[in-house]
């Protein structure tokens, strides 16, 4: 039998999905299952002499290996369902004394890389990554074209990147 995959998806889908709802699958789920076989069969299929092999035992064989997957990836998942004042005991929104530190001494070091830029690149880099504004506004505020606007604040990157150690 060759693997001629629309003849075996009209042979064999309807038993697939049968075989999977009797594993206790749902309906839906069974028919995902069914389309994925088909679609990983035609994505590669058996490479070792298939004028041999049995495509039925194949696809099934597939399908079971997916359903077990599907069920091991439910079972990993599964959510309990816990009280907002429970999580809120769980979970310290506030950062750990360490973390406000090393942030602190990152800042300075950004702080030390930005006053060593010249100001017009400053100035530059400011307006759009703190700002927010565009580059064509800041180019157009400082009587430069989009073009070297962009430059500056790429030289500015760069700069801060390479000072902080690449943040």
């Amino acid at each position: 039998m060759s693997w001629d995959i629309q003849s075996l998806f009209r042979r064999h889908a309807k038993e697939i999905t049968r075989a999977l709802r009797r594993r206790g699958l749902p309906e839906e789920t069974a028919a995902d299952i069914t389309q994925d076989t088909f679609l990983r069969v035609l994505a590669s299929p058996p490479q070792d002499g298939t004028l041999h092999h049995n495509p039925r035992a194949y696809l099934h064989q597939v399908s079971r290996h997916l359903s077990i997957n599907h069920i091991q990836r439910i079972r990993r998942s599964a959510m309990l369902d816990v009280a907002d004042d429970v999580l809120t005991r769980v979970a310290d929104p506030a950062p750990s004394p360490e973390a406000v530190i090393y942030d602190r001494q990152r800042l300075r070091q950004v702080e030390a890389a930005l006053a060593e830029l010249p100001d017009r690149t400053r100035l530059a880099f400011e307006r759009h990554r703190l700002g927010g504004q565009t580059i064509a506004a800041i180019g157009q505020d400082l009587g430069l074209s989009t073009t070297r606007t962009w430059a500056l604040i790429r030289e500015a990157y760069r700069h801060i990147v390479l000072r902080t150690g690449g943040l």
